[in-house]
């Protein structure tokens, strides 16, 4: 080891530092939440290829997935005066409890630092800084600065290095880190404080080639991310000079070269900004805090934080620590790993190294990183220490981590931690066998899965992959698990756009970086040329549950061209392309896939859940296959039968339905439904049989008439319709006139069409109590459920529930025995809403239809509102779609208001929804807290819901 690093570092034994671990997690920790987010930072365009560098202080990028972002960060930590918070051996002013206050990043660090892990010392900028230094117009705010270099000074004091003294020179690394991560979206700069005369005294303790090295790093990256010079005019630089040398790798110039390269740099730096780069070191820090705060509110932040739903969060922290160096030799290097496989949850450590790097020769893409083993055979002492590291903090945090170190000099420093990034098959593997290896317990595991991890595991794979083995074009790597079809696109605005119009795209890139990041959000699928398991598209893609394939040497893509060349064949844009995430494979054309199942660990873990959770979980299904898909997804009945889409089965249905429509008198209207009624049974039996022993709730015909007649324009109608129907043109045009609405949605539908035309309702509910009576003669328990749509008056409920009534009597009668059923309404007029002690009187259960409700008390047509949403959204006017996430203090208010009117007039009244709120997480949050009974939504987001209801629970 040098001087300079005998001078600067010094270790605790090894035996000391077991016994602090110790101490400090048997008689102060048991903890049993997840590790916080920290938002990691891309250094620059290109280097974010991987985004997986901390390699000595780079940052490294990590997903997160959009449903745990809704929810903004909040903790204990109160509303402080003091900013800036130091950390470093064995003692913090922080804990990880603080992450909203201190981000993920700082707030980890800090708890590494207590529990005595080797974090280089350093302090932490609190969240509110940056908050403040938004407010004040993008200055530091008043004594901010005193207080950081007060913070600096405990932090010189303890290494015996001090910021800009050549003699003894202290390095610095400048990091983001908000209180959730966000991959690549903010800045990092590494090497900071040096300057001619420090790099001098750096190379006089640490060699010249290393010191120069780290000086021409630091200039491009400074000048790259602090002063806004592109990355690409240093890397001509440096890619002109290894061609002078006739070299390939950054490693196998010489200090003389870097030297010149030095130079080469400040030109360039004096070029772009017309002055010479800032020797002073406390100037450089000044500048590299500024441009951290300024990238909480760059354009790819914010469009991060928009695609993710983050609300909430005051900013993000800065975080100043030591550099160490894994740049330093073949006795150095860096890492990045996790403690279980993120793909697949296996229990066998997983990630990168490079010997003799820093952070950038990763993202920059121009060395490959090796498997771990290759730190385990050349540096075994520090790799079996990091083991012992991975197993502490898994213990500690109770979860699987995602870990960042660099070794210097065969020691290990443990730069970042925090809860892994994992995709929707490894978080329920990991959930179990934690559950089994005694680590965690079946109440709290179930906050470990979340809800869009199971989206994950419900995306469809393909159907047969041994039939398209021979149009295998290249293997990658396997970066994120599942199967992906889609058009080939080359540049990240393509994907938008052709995802707007509804294509669905993969995204070919040589690599991808942070700006890339809306194109990625909107493929299906993503295929990098470049970049590790640990890149920036890999890290991304598995947090979102994408299909991605990186790392793929075979493939060589030209952007500007938009071709992509795998072998000797040329795949265009437009071209379809099929990816395996599980096993890397590029595959041409579009192969079919096949819908998942419900397996394994996730019945296991699925159990679980069901054990904790309250609130029931229905499914909205109309067809018999839809039924059993939702009972194979652990539904507890059907929560929404849509009569109507039944109608469109077959072309015979249809033309009866168009004869009833256009039918002038009763008895003409009733011979229509007389043709119906056969198919209408037919389709109630089918799912009474699948849900048998569940409750089905059908609710009668809903849509306004008009949607029934054929589509084009009026001429093929009136064309069509006289053929369907036998009437002349004049009697159908006459007909079509009084059908024609000006606003359909809000006239004549739901209850209205059951009470002018009651013989409509009449067959409908013969139909059900028939079919009910078939199947429970069959041995089948039948729960059926009668719901009238589109309540605004007790009155109109009154009306249709007498009329139902009577049927069921009749039917009865004419069957010879009877059985048990339940009528009752939507609420999907605020009035309703407003007066549902009254309509709980004819009503024996409610169900909120939460779309229309919505649309109701917004004012906001669901067909329009696509055009100034997307304003509303950007301009933070409103925060979420309200039809994808409920408005809690407007509809939710009223869903509220309406269930405890309605309880008070009947106590045992049954309460529910059908929107499609009823699979949205924070949604059925709020349902479970309000005390309905169930919610119901899609068959293939019952799970996700099952798990939102258990997770409330605890």
């Amino acid at each position: 080891m040098s001087s300079m690093v005998k001078d600067i570092l010094t270790r605790p034994t090894a035996a000391r530092r077991r016994i602090v671990v110790k101490e400090k997690f048997e008689d102060q920790y048991q903890i049993n939440i997840r590790a916080a987010q920290p938002c990691s930072a891309r250094v620059s365009r290109r280097w974010s290829t991987t985004a997986r560098a901390t390699l000595s202080h780079g940052s490294r990028t990590k997903p997160i997935p959009r449903a745990i972002l809704s929810t903004p960060v909040s903790d204990p930590t109160p509303t402080t005066k003091k900013r800036v918070f130091t950390f470093g051996k064995g003692r913090s002013e922080g804990n990880k409890g603080m992450k909203s206050l201190l981000g993920g990043k700082g707030a980890n660090l800090a708890e590494m630092a207590s529990i005595g892990l080797s974090v280089p010392p350093g302090l932490t900028i609190s969240t509110e800084a940056c908050q403040e230094y938004q407010q004040v117009g993008k200055k530091l705010p008043e004594g901010l600065w005193d207080e950081i270099i007060e913070g600096l000074s405990i932090v010189e004091k303890d290494m015996g290095a001090f910021l800009g003294d050549p003699s003894k020179p202290l390095l610095l690394s400048v990091r983001s880190g908000a209180a959730i991560s966000m991959p690549g979206m903010m800045d990092t700069v590494l090497n900071l404080g040096l300057n001619d005369e420090v790099v001098a005294g750096l190379a006089a303790k640490s060699g010249e080639r290393f010191a120069y090295d780290s000086y021409r790093r630091f200039l491009d990256m400074f000048g790259n991310v602090v002063m806004g010079i592109p990355h690409s005019l240093f890397d001509e630089k440096l890619e002109t000079m290894k061609n002078a040398k006739g070299i390939n790798l950054d490693t196998d110039l010489t200090a003389a070269d870097l030297k010149e390269l030095v130079e080469e740099y400040k030109a360039v730096y004096f070029e772009a900004k017309g002055e010479n780069f800032p020797s002073d070191p406390k100037k450089q820090l000044e500048l590299s805090i500024k441009a951290v705060f300024d990238s909480w509110d760059s354009p790819r932040a914010n469009k991060y934080r928009s695609i993710n739903q983050i609300t909430g969060l005051k900013g993000t922290a800065v975080n100043i620590q030591c550099m160490v160096f894994g740049n330093m030799g073949n006795t150095s290097g860096t890492g990045v790993l996790f403690t279980r496989n993120p793909s697949t949850g296996e229990n066998k450590l997983y990630g990168e190294f490079l010997i003799n790097a820093q952070g950038e020769d990763v993202v920059a893409g121009i060395r490959t990183p090796e498997d771990l083993n290759t730190m385990k055979n050349c540096m075994p002492e520090a790799y079996k220490e990091l083991v012992e590291n991975c197993e502490i903090l898994e213990r500690h945090y109770k979860d699987m981590m995602d870990i960042e170190f660099t070794v210097q000099e065969n020691r290990l420093w443990m730069l970042q931690c925090r809860s892994g990034k994992r995709t929707g098959k490894g978080a329920v593997r990991i959930a179990v066998d934690m559950v089994n290896e005694g680590l965690v317990d079946t109440r709290s595991v179930v906050k470990m899965v979340e809800p869009q991890h199971l989206d994950q595991l419900l995306h469809p794979q393909f159907e047969d992959p041994s039939s398209y083995k021979d149009h295998v074009l290249a293997k990658g790597l396997p970066a994120s698990p599942g199967a992906a079809v889609g058009q080939v696109v080359f540049c990240a605005e393509d994907a938008e756009t052709w995802h707007a119009q509804g294509k669905t795209v993969i995204l070919v890139r040589t690599e991808t970086s942070p700006e890339d990041v809306g194109g990625m959000h909107a493929a299906v699928g993503i295929l990098t040329a470049r970049g590790g398991m640990t890149s920036h598209a890999a890290v991304v893609a598995r947090g979102w549950g994408k299909c991605c394939v990186s790392g793929c040497p075979d493939i060589r893509v030209n952007e500007s061209e938009k071709v992509v060349l795998v072998g000797d064949k040329l795949v265009k844009e437009g071209d379809w392309m099929s990816l395996n995430g599980s096993t890397g494979e590029v595959i041409l054309g579009k192969q079919p896939l096949a819908p998942p199942a419900m397996t394994g660990d996730l019945e296991v873990f699925m159990a679980w859940a069901d054990q904790i959770r309250r609130l029931k979980v229905m499914a909205n299904a109309d067809t018999p296959e839809d039924a059993l898909t939702a009972r194979n997804n652990g539904a507890e009945g059907i929560g929404l039968c849509r009569t109507e889409h039944m109608f469109f089965a077959s072309d015979e249905r249809i033309k009866a339905v168009r004869k009833m429509i256009m039918a002038v008198t009763v008895e003409q209207r009733k011979a229509a439904l007389d043709l119906l009624l056969p198919y209408q049974r037919a389709d109630f039996e089918g799912i009474f049989r699948a849900m048998d022993g569940l409750p089905v709730t059908i609710r009668l015909l809903d849509p306004p008439l008009h949607e029934f007649l054929p589509e084009g324009d009026i001429e093929q109608i009136v064309g069509e319709l006289t053929v369907d129907t036998g009437m002349t043109e004049d009697e159908v045009y006459t007909r079509i006139e009084k059908l024609s609405e000006v606003n359909p949605m809000l006239g004549f539908r739901g209850c209205r069409l059951g009470i002018s035309y009651p013989e409509l309702t009449e067959m409908q509910v013969r139909a059900i109590f028939q079919a009910a009576i078939l199947l429970s003669n069959q041995g089948y328990t039948v729960l059926p459920e009668i719901m009238v749509p589109l309540i605004g008056t007790p009155q109109e409920l009154s009306h249709q529930v007498s009329l139902i009534r009577g049927v069921a009597k009749k039917v009865f009668s004419e069957m010879g025995t009877s059985l048990n059923y339940k009528v009752g309404t939507m609420i999907e007029i605020p009035r309703a809403a407003l007066v549902a002690d009254e309509i709980a009187m004819e009503a024996e259960f409610f169900s909120f239809g939460t779309n229309d409700l919505t649309q109701m008390t917004f004012g906001y047509s669901r067909d329009d509102v696509g055009k100034f949403l997307p304003i509303y959204l950007a301009k933070g006017i409103l925060q979420n779609d309200p039809f994808e996430v409920l408005d809690q203090k407007g509809v939710g208010q009223l869903i509220k208001m309406a269930t405890e009117r309605g309880r008070a007039a009947r106590p045992n009244l049954k309460v529910g929804i059908c929107g499609e709120h009823g699979g949205e997480p924070s949604s059925v949050a709020f349902f479970a807290e309000a005390g309905l009974d169930y919610v119901s939504c899609s068959p293939f987001r019952v799970p996700i819901a099952r798990l939102a209801a258990a997770q409330v629970v605890v």
